[in-house]
């Protein structure tokens, strides 16, 4: 394995980008795909982004969960085909080309001529592919552009046509009218985003008109309310909430009678009594033109009218009432009734509303619902595509709708019908185009009959898995409930045309689903399914030439049909794949934002219900929506965000991964994006991985340098015999963080994984590397040393191999040097199978399904966390005394019942809680007794209200319960207090330390968690000074070690000089200590007056007030010394021949040497110095590659 920086080096970003040149080298994801090929396909549909726009963070987003998933799957034996889509059609486009061009109105668009406006729409539509093709590979997902699928791609509109045209066979399509936002400037309907973009704040009048009730023994009206005075002429019915309580109420000074919503009553207007008019008297004089700013405020006298009579909204359905206008008597039979429904509201207005059909969605919906105009049958639209009445009405017939208002108010005070008028000022849209007021109208549309299938919708939408659950079982669920049929068709220019070709008189329909057909039937070649290369096509009638020909309709198809054939589409069923779509369908997966509950999962799902009566995919994952810091849309403009290269460049693709998935727009909430929180994933998740893979690179190549074998894994088998409680542990919690994964990816839950991995990492950097760091740094031996260090590597490589799909690049950095001590293994992470999945062979397994994993690997995780709990209630007991780390303790005693933990604690994990603890001795103790008190208290949130009265007795009870009744009660699990029966769950047992006799809370002191007790001696002896006096010499040793920049492998002899006047003592205290102070710094204490003149001194440093001892400490480079009087020996007493010798092994390289004398068996010959005779130099007779070897020899 090659040498690694530290952790402050490693630039993760430029880490990324040498791996993205890697797997560009070694065409990676080609390669994967090639590799699993024949296996078992996994089905995933990516939705078609608009590729007018650049990618945000909310693709970034959902392309990392495709990502995630498809990793997944194909790391688990699938074979995943993942091609790009583009969505090329529809508003996006033309709103670019209509602002490049000027285009202000459809006549322009036919002036320019459709082929030239729809040429330059597909000249637009990869404007941006290579931004995002750049974005999409640096966030590391893997997917196929060169074979993407584009929805104005030949063979993709083809299937459209086929999807419509199956829809149509099976009679779920028909012709009616869908009430659009309608610009009269443009002549044309616009989409909710045109209609969205340009507000204006503008007075409108306000009126409420009365509509006599048929047959109201009081002469009573309705009164309406209503902000569009021209809808009025077209009025088909009055609509109230069945919900609400009316009231026929009396102007007590005209005598009229009217009927309004109890809470509205308010908005009449008030009237007030003429001289000579009585009391009640009917004075049809009256001026009705009580103006007011807004219908919002109310009444300063509502006693102007009395109640006569209360009912529900529901007694009123049913009911006629006399038309306003005469226009639509035609209509008398079935209209100008009382209907009902839930859109009325008594947060404006009387509680009842006018309904003109072609003028308002809801009014046309609950109109159809009533049966005052049917589905599918013509409506009369009373205004023309100018704006402009019609001929029907009459006495408006041209007039410019908007400018007739004043009028048609006045024509409704002449027939007495003016409740009252006001103005109000609003917000209302425009047309961006034209500037024109824009006004809701009926346009002739072509329907999916959804309504026919939403039995099936929702069977099926019970056969899908959903993540979160809550959006299928409600959001989805709710809409589905309430669908309405699917207006697919648009009047536009850029889009797939609508596949029906019609007679002039009507009666011909002839829907083409294939190219082939439409070629037949005209004779004419087809290259290209767009309005400007196949409008012209013409068809003869089926009845024969008198009846003319057949032409298309000029409609293309909402682009959301194109995404929703996406499935069948970007295959070109059934024209192609046939096999393919008809094994594995449903898909496997899909994954989109929220706001696609209405747009793409909805229309996925009406499309494969209608064509197969099954739902479009199996799996989806569902997000939310990602915000600025602040809550607020992510905005360009306000520039409330970061980049997101900004943030890649500077952390990297891997945390911005994890920072997103991590989080709750998973589960389909917002996400507030913090940069730091991307910082955050750096520095808790990523820092401590890395550094614990360099903590094995370092000690791996320790052996090298101390010229032992290179490393390389011990195999797995060995390996899970190891005696070593951490190496069984690790393993345990290894396979516990795969099957985890594994389990949670099945289920497609992302968002738990990286809490587990943050638990994982802190478990193996914070216990099994600093628990095991002699064992790793090969202070115990080197075959110890050797298991330990292949227990690190194959746990790091699993745990690379279960995080891949979420980290591609840093397990991909990781996983490259680790494979290079390993024989057989895959030329990259990303072709590995999962851990725990069968593999194919390979002699480089890192599975962790070993027997430690069954009831021993449980066994030993809980041990290991009650030793954990004992480290941190230990630390809290020493903190609370003041007592650091530092400072040995002679005793802690374990009290717990369970004999299994104590013996684990006293055996196998004794060693390490006794060193991390800094304390001499272990005692486990099983009577937990010995060490606590039992005290009983009642639970008052528990019993207060069962007990009443009572709870004083019963309290005084309980609390006076002895030790033995405690015990029994806990046996028992109940007990009768005063008649009463108590629970344990009614009774709080907590113990409390109890200090043997004649002890204080300064010499002893427990803590405790409920289930295992941690007591402390706290007392001082001079042996316990001694030990705490040699770790702060280690400790300042270290640090200054960190100071000189030392690496691990950077070996150093270290040098001690004590300061002060009386010497001895320090010097008795490192004799004592010697043997511990050698086991933490790997190499001994060496005296000061031991280092030879031409020693390297690397750092030094002065301490003082160290446990009352000052002294100073030297590090410097392992050094030659040598023993002169053998050197002397070696030429026969010749002195100058033996100093030319020093000189000559003092100028060699010391790791050459030190090879050398080992392949020599601690001997070499030295032939090379010029008039000297060849000598053999032998290694602890004639030198010492060391002080400290010479240091040991000669103590």
């Amino acid at each position: 394995m090659d040498e690694v920086c530290e952790g402050k080096d490693f630039s993760f970003p430029s880490q990324e980008n040498s791996i993205l040149q890697f797997w560009d080298d070694i065409q990676a994801f080609k390669t994967q795909l090639e590799r699993t090929k024949g296996l078992p396909e996994y089905i995933f549909y990516d939705g078609p982004p608009f590729a007018t726009g650049l990618p945000h963070y909310g693709h970034i987003l959902a392309g990392t969960i495709k990502d995630i998933v498809t990793r997944y799957q194909s790391m688990t034996g699938h074979h995943v085909t993942r091609r790009f889509g583009w969505d090329c059609h529809g508003l996006p486009v033309e709103h670019e080309i209509d602002l490049k061009l000027g285009i202000k109105t459809r006549e322009d668009v036919l002036k320019m001529g459709i082929d030239k406006y729809n040429e330059e729409c597909r000249a637009i539509v990869s404007r941006y592919v290579e931004e995002w093709e750049r974005t999409v590979v640096r966030v590391g997902r893997w997917i196929d552009f060169r074979n993407d699928y584009k929805t104005m791609d030949l063979k993709f509109m083809e299937s459209v046509w086929w999807v419509f045209g199956q829809l149509y066979e099976k009679k779920l399509v028909y012709r009616g009218f869908k009430v659009m936002p309608y610009s009269t400037g443009c002549k044309t309907p616009l989409s909710n985003f045109e209609a969205n973009s340009n507000y204006k704040d503008v007075p409108d009048p306000e009126i409420m008109v009365s509509f006599p009730l048929s047959g109201d023994k009081e002469g009573a009206s309705l009164v309406a309310w209503t902000t569009t005075p021209w809808t009025l002429p077209s009025n088909l019915a009055l609509c109230v909430n069945k919900n609400f309580i009316y009231v026929k109420v009396r102007n007590k000074y005209n005598g009229k009678v009217y009927v309004v919503a109890e809470s509205r009553l308010s908005e009449l207007p008030v009237e007030k009594a003429k001289k000579g008019t009585a009391n009640g008297a009917v004075n049809d004089s009256v001026d009705p033109n009580s103006k007011t700013k807004s219908s919002g405020g109310k009444a300063k006298d509502i006693a102007t009218y009395e109640v006569i009579e209360k009912f529900s909204g529901e007694s009123l359905v049913g009911k006629k009432y006399e038309p306003l206008f005469d226009y639509f008597r035609d209509f008398s039979e079935v209209a100008f009734k009382v209907v009902a429904d839930d859109y009325v509201t008594a947060d404006s207005g009387t509680g009842i509303v006018h309904c003109a059909p072609a003028f308002g969605e809801d009014d046309y919906r609950v109109c159809q619902e009533n049966h005052i105009i049917n589905k599918g049958e013509n409506l009369v639209v009373a205004v023309d595509d100018d704006g402009c009445f019609t001929e029907r009405i009459t006495d408006f017939s041209g007039r410019y709708v908007k400018d007739a208002d004043k009028d048609i108010i006045q024509a409704v005070k002449d027939k007495g019908r003016l409740v009252k008028v006001g103005s109000f000022t609003h917000s209302y849209p425009f047309c961006w185009r034209s500037d024109t007021p824009l006004i809701y109208r009926a346009v002739p549309s072509w329907f999916v009959a959804v309504e026919k299938i939403k039995d099936q919708l929702l069977e099926n939408n019970k056969e899908t898995y959903w993540v979160p659950e809550f959006v299928k079982e409600k959001r989805f669920h709710n809409w589905l409930e309430n669908a309405r049929d699917w207006a697919v068709s648009r009047s536009r220019f850029w889009g797939t045309p609508l596949p029906i070709w019609i007679s002039e008189d009507g009666e011909d329909i002839v829907v083409m689903d294939s190219i082939e057909k439409l070629e037949k039937l005209s004779g004419v070649k087809v290259t290209d399914l767009h309005r400007h290369k196949i409008d012209h096509i013409t068809i003869p009638s089926p009845r024969g030439p008198e009846f003319g020909v057949l032409r298309r309709v000029e409609d293309v198809f909402d682009c959301w049909f194109e995404s929703g054939s996406m499935p069948y589409a970007y295959i070109h069923y059934p024209f192609e794949n046939v096999e393919l779509f008809e094994n594995n369908f449903p898909g496997h997966f899909v994954a989109e934002g929220l706001d696609q509950t209405r747009g793409w999962f909805y229309t996925l799902m009406v499309l494969s219900t209608a064509l197969f009566g099954k739902p479009a995919f199996k799996n989806l994952i569902c997000n939310g929506l990602v915000l600025a810091e602040d809550g607020k849309k992510m905005s360009k403009r306000l520039k409330n965000y970061p980049p997101p290269d900004e943030v890649i460049n500077d952390y990297g693709a891997d945390a911005l991964r994890l920072y997103i998935i991590n989080s709750p727009v998973v589960r389909a909430e917002p996400l507030r994006f913090k940069k730091e929180g991307v910082y955050g994933v750096v520095k808790d998740v990523f820092l401590p991985w890395y550094n614990a893979y360099r903590f094995l690179v370092q000690n791996a190549k320790r052996l090298e340098v101390e010229g032992l074998a290179p490393f390389a894994p011990i195999d797995q088998g060995t390996l899970q015999k190891s005696p070593n409680v951490l190496d069984q542990w690790i393993y345990a919690a290894t396979h516990r963080l795969v099957q985890f994964v594994r389990k949670e990816m099945d289920a497609y839950r992302l968002y738990t994984v990286v809490p587990e991995l943050l638990k994982f990492l802190d478990n193996l950097t914070n216990i099994y590397v600093r628990f095991n760091r002699k064992r790793l740094k090969g202070r115990t031996d080197e075959k110890d040393c050797r298991i330990a260090l292949s227990t690190l590597y194959h746990v790091l490589v699993t745990a690379c191999k279960a995080m891949a799909p979420f980290t591609p690049f840093f397990t991909e950095v990781l996983y490259q040097n680790l494979r290079k001590v390993c024989v057989g293994s895959e030329e990259s992470i990303h072709y590995c199978t999962f851990p725990g999945v069968e593999e194919k062979g390979g002699e480089c397994r890192t599975d962790t399904s070993a027997e430690v994993n069954g009831k021993g690997g449980e066994r030993i995780e809980k041990s290991v966390s009650r030793m954990m709990t004992i480290i941190d209630l230990a630390r809290n007991i020493r903190e609370r005394h003041n007592k650091p780390l530092k400072t040995p303790l002679r005793e802690m005693v374990i009290v717990h019942p369970d004999t299994e933990f104590l013996d684990d604690i006293a055996g196998k994990l004794k060693e390490y809680v006794l060193e991390e603890l800094n304390v001499k001795s272990l005692v486990p103790c099983n009577d937990t007794l010995k060490y606590a008190s039992l005290r009983a208290e009642p639970d008052f949130s528990v019993l207060g209200r069962r007990l009443g009265k009572s709870m004083g007795d019963v309290k005084k009870k309980v609390n006076a319960m002895t030790t033995e009744d405690i015990l029994a009660f806990e046996r028992s699990g109940e007990i009768v207090i005063s008649s009463h029966s108590l629970k344990l769950s009614e009774i709080k047992i907590t113990r409390g330390f109890k200090r043997p006799d004649n002890v204080n809370e300064k010499d002893m002191d427990a803590a405790g968690d409920g289930d295992v007790l941690v007591i402390l001696d706290l007392r001082q002896d001079e042996s316990l000074f001694e030990a705490g006096f040699a770790r702060e010499v280690v400790n300042r040793i270290q640090k200054l070690r960190k100071k000189a920049g030392l690496e691990l492998t950077d070996t150093v002899e270290v040098f001690f000089e004590s300061l002060d006047a009386d010497k001895s003592n320090s010097q008795r205290i490192l004799a004592s200590q010697e043997r511990s102070i050698r086991d933490a710094l790997g190499s001994p204490l060496l005296p000061y007056t031991l280092i030879p003149p031409h020693a390297v001194i690397l750092a030094e440093e002065r301490f003082h007030g160290i446990s009352n001892c000052s002294f100073a400490i030297r590090l410097a480079r392992p050094s030659v010394m040598f023993v002169p009087e053998s050197l002397v020996a070696l030429y026969k007493g010749n002195a100058n021949f033996a100093k030319d010798l020093q000189v000559y092994l003092l100028m060699r390289d010391h790791a050459n040497l030190k090879s050398e004398f080992q392949l020599g068996k601690e001997k070499i010959t030295v032939s090379c110095i010029e008039n000297q005779p060849p000598v053999d130099v032998v290694l602890k007779e004639h030198v010492y590659l060391t002080v400290g070897d010479y240091f040991q020899k000669t103590k």
